[in-house]
């Protein structure tokens, strides 16, 4: 029974931690990740625009159910931004350099960067206004900028075209 119960809960704790794994796999990829986060943000973009539209007129149950359907949701896709900043980039991808070592300032920059997004992100959970998106869109493309190559920046450049 303990067996059954540990398996259940592995189970249920890997689905919510899939990011990424910690486990030093060599395995990723970090276009995919950029790609869906960019997801997160136009969901999270949509809800506000869902609730604010629902806020002006929640005269019926049904209106107030989609109102908080919307808020859930908003706050489900800030955190998988948060979950991949801290837990993909910041834990396993970007890696610490100390002050007078090569790439630190690059380093520096890329640190900065997930903190702001980060930060803009919980902005987004707080509020409904769509400027805090459009920051985060901004970093974003600072954090894109410093940590792709060139053919990688050209990648995502295409697939954000679509």
């Amino acid at each position: 029974m303990k067996l059954f119960i540990s398996i259940i809960l592995f189970i249920f704790t890997h689905c919510l931690l899939s990011a990424h794994c910690q486990v030093p796999c060599g395995i990723y990829d970090d276009e995919s990740r950029v790609v869906q986060m960019f997801e997160d943000l136009k969901t999270i973009e949509k809800a506000i625009v869902k609730i604010n539209d629902l806020s002006k007129h929640q005269s019926t149950s049904q209106d107030i159910n989609q109102l908080v359907r919307w808020v859930e949701t908003k706050e489900e896709h800030a955190q998988n931004i948060q979950n991949i900043i801290s837990t993909y980039f910041l834990a396993q991808r970007i890696k610490p350099k100390e002050k007078g070592e090569k790439a630190y300032k690059k380093y520096v920059s890329l640190v900065s960067s997930c903190q702001k997004i980060i930060f803009h992100t919980m902005k987004c959970k707080q509020n409904t206004d769509l400027s805090h998106t459009k920051t985060l869109r901004l970093q974003f493309s600072s954090l894109i900028e410093n940590y792709f190559d060139k053919k990688a920046k050209a990648n995502l450049k295409e697939l954000f075209r679509n």
